[in-house]
């Protein structure tokens, strides 16, 4: 499996990729991005579709490692962060899609618009088409993990680990609270094999902090 780890400096990213090391093309497309020390923060909680793209091929068997830190904006009682995967395309300013890729989302709402969104804490797996059109694939509610939904918890980053197998569309995304479990989703068979060039990560509504190398 191609592991991608991301390590942050202030100069700039540097992917581990098949043991080589390199800096990958970034695009701040929207939002207010910046390095601080060793974590990429988004630092606009207004901003809806904050967004980096990341020029990474990506075929086969993929796994994406990171941790998300909560800095401030939710107040407001909604919040999302996520990141789209084997994008077959980029768009540098504010988008709701992303080209052809799939989005794995993290959300809270408490007064979600959408009867398919759960109120509170949920997860998301969108299809993207074009950088204006997705669709929902699936939706989960994690209501039981809003206990851990502290100011001491969200002081602290959570870590995230994401297996994509390209070759058969099969999508992992493992429980941080235990890594001997996780969610899995398919990605359409007509996307399968899933070749994307670029990562995105994303933001809507908050502040939040990326660590992307443990």
């Amino acid at each position: 499996m191609k592991k991608m780890v991301f390590f942050l400096v202030v100069l700039g990213i540097t992917l581990s990729l098949h043991a080589q090391n390199r800096i990958p093309e970034y695009r701040f497309a929207s939002g207010r991005w910046e390095f601080i020390g060793d974590r990429l923060f988004q630092n606009d909680n207004i901003a809806r579709l904050a967004k980096v793209n990341f020029r990474v091929p990506q075929s086969g068997p993929m796994e994406y490692e990171f941790n998300i830190r909560y800095e401030g904006g939710a107040e407001d009682g909604h919040g999302g962060v996520g990141i789209h995967v084997f994008a077959d395309t980029s768009y540098n300013d504010a988008s709701w899609g992303c080209g052809k890729s799939y989005l794995l989302w993290l959300n809270y709402d408490e007064k979600p618009l959408s009867r398919d969104i759960p109120s509170g804490l949920s997860a998301q797996v969108y299809r993207s088409y074009t950088n204006s059109r997705m669709e929902l694939v699936q939706s989960v509610s994690l209501g039981g993990y809003e206990q851990f939904l502290t100011a001491e918890n969200l002081s602290n980053p959570v870590s995230f680990k994401i297996e994509v197998y390209g070759n058969t569309g099969e999508i992992r995304i493992y429980d941080p609270t235990d890594e001997g479990q996780y969610y899995q989703v398919t990605a359409n068979s007509r996307d399968v094999p899933l070749r994307g060039e670029w990562v995105t990560l994303r933001t809507n509504g908050l502040k939040a902090s990326f660590g992307m190398g443990l």
